[in-house]
């Protein structure tokens, strides 16, 4: 028969051990967070991961050693330990985000956030085993296993949670402050629910608790005015429409840069500008025309969710079909129902012959079976290694497998001014798929010297010409000659070697080059 003493016992130890769970998917939702506001300001999300996971691991341990003295203390100390792990985890990519934008400390901003964060995770583990102990005294193999397992539950739980959950419904920001109350309930309940506690310690847990709770509430309230105040400093224009999605943080800005003249609208993913309103035309007649001067019944756009590069491939009558590839729904939506973007695009994606794919662009042509006369890439600058994947030799491999015989295809290739290294590696990675390649480059007053690659199976280079169905604004034949011709100091020298998955050259140069302007 079981006592009540004993199921007492029960419940408390059942109720630590959830404790343990939830502090545990708190804790690795901060280690996402951080690694996540990372990657979205500067792009290089390996190295974020690499110096976030690295630093807290090192942190946890010496949190775990700082800890043996607080077991003397174990209640008292888990309570204050969880009050400061929330506010100080809650308030992290809040933290990090203003380090950034006002005080230019980013990297000793994130690391010390997550030594501080890191250290107080470690100090869990021992004060909980200790506090486990107390409930009940059982052998110290069946208290960790018990207590790891909970933690490494709880974990899990956090890891899927921020990505499927908090990060959609919440963004980064809001689910971090979210998470860091509940994770300043789990602390306090532990201390008021499954312990015995003097009144006056109550007291002092209860009003610590209100105060966290009330600094985190505070700042998830304000959390939107402090990112458009943030986004203000960022950009040199105003922002009218900003969204954090599951793949990248979008911005609009809007300006009139002349007294009188045209409104100036440029749209930003994770901070890399993607066009401007007043020259975005320069760039997408030199990406899309000289590619589809030919057969292009069929032609397929990977990534130019903003629907500008498909809004060039229709104004010829004659393509049957377009495909248009883009990962994100978020930049589909707003190029379709964003009125100033999709006068833009004159509605290109809402045409009948168009077909939209949400899909990531690798994954969707190692499983498509379709053959395209011209296939348009149109991706962000391989500055991320969520995007330099989508610049590797694979690729490009499983975009040529997708060319109907005699079809060509196109990539945008950065600056060969600013970023020459890098388009002479994009050209020698294009070549490495096996097609023949000519690269030309055309000025485009918001980037500057801008570059592309024709490419097309075979020996032969394609040649570089037009074949519009009316004049256009910028590209015409003598234009598009003198776009073959390249400076002495920026021409394409074909010395480096090819960007592969297992080894992404181009991820290294483009962040190395960009960052020297």
């Amino acid at each position: 028969m079981v006592t009540a003493t004993e199921t007492r016992t029960r419940a408390a130890r059942a109720g630590l051990l959830f404790a343990t769970f939830v502090c545990a998917a708190c804790g690795l939702v901060y280690e996402l967070a951080l690694v996540a506001q990372g990657s979205y300001l500067l792009g290089d999300s390996i190295t974020q991961a690499s110096v976030v996971l690295a630093t807290m691991v090192f942190a946890m341990g010496v949190g775990s050693l700082a800890a043996k003295p607080l077991q003397r203390r174990p209640l008292l100390s888990f309570a204050i330990v969880e009050a400061l792990l929330a506010l100080f985890g809650g308030l992290s990519v809040l933290g990090l985000h203003a380090a950034f934008t006002w005080l230019d400390l980013y990297w000793p901003a994130l690391i010390g956030i997550a030594l501080l964060v890191g250290a107080l995770i470690g100090a869990e583990i021992p004060l909980l085993m200790t506090l486990l102990q107390k409930i009940r005294k059982q052998d110290a193999g069946s208290a960790t296993a018990d207590l790891f397992a909970a933690d490494y539950i709880g974990a899990l739980i956090g890891g899927l949670a921020f990505p499927f959950l908090l990060l959609p419904l919440l963004g980064q920001t809001r689910g971090a402050l979210l998470v860091g109350m509940v994770n300043a309930v789990a602390g306090a309940a532990v201390a008021f629910f499954l312990f015995t506690v003097t009144a006056q310690r109550r007291f002092a847990l209860a009003v610590g608790t209100a105060g966290v709770l009330a600094v985190l509430v505070f700042a998830f309230a304000q959390s939107d005015a402090f990112l458009r105040y943030a986004r203000d400093e960022l950009y040199e224009d105003p922002v009218v429409y900003s969204e954090t999605t599951q793949y990248q943080e979008i911005v609009l800005t809007e300006s009139t840069p002349l007294v009188g003249g045209p409104t100036d609208t440029r749209l930003f993913l994770n901070g890399d500008l993607q066009f401007s309103s007043l020259d975005e035309y320069r760039y997408h007649e030199a990406l899309v025309h000289p590619v589809l001067a030919g057969k292009r019944d069929r032609v397929l756009v990977l990534g130019g969710g903003d629907g500008l590069a498909m809004r060039e491939v229709l104004k010829y009558p004659d393509v049957r079909e377009a495909v248009e590839v883009e990962l994100d729904p978020s930049v589909l939506r707003l190029a379709r129902e964003n009125p100033t973007i999709a006068a833009l695009n004159q509605r290109s994606l809402d045409d009948p012959r168009v077909r939209l794919v949400t899909a990531d662009a690798f994954t969707w042509l190692r499983d498509a079976r379709e053959r395209f006369d011209a296939v348009v890439i149109d991706m962000p600058d391989p500055d991320s290694t969520a995007t330099a994947k989508l610049y590797s030799e694979e690729f490009y491999s499983l975009a040529r497998q997708r060319l109907a015989p005699g079809g060509r295809m196109v990539v945008q290739g950065g600056s060969p001014y600013f970023a020459p290294r890098t388009f002479d590696c994009i050209d020698a990675t294009v070549r490495a798929a096996g097609l023949s390649t000519t690269p030309y480059h055309v000025n485009v007053p918001t980037f500057g010297d801008w570059g592309f690659i024709l490419a097309q199976a075979g020996d032969a280079r394609p040649p570089l010409r037009l074949d519009p169905p009316e004049p256009l604004r910028f590209l015409d034949e003598p234009n598009l000659a003198a776009a073959a011709v390249f400076p002495v100091d920026r021409r394409p020298t074909g010395a480096e070697s090819p960007s592969t998955l297992d080894d992404p050259k181009v991820l290294r140069l483009a962040t190395s080059e960009w960052q020297q302007y």
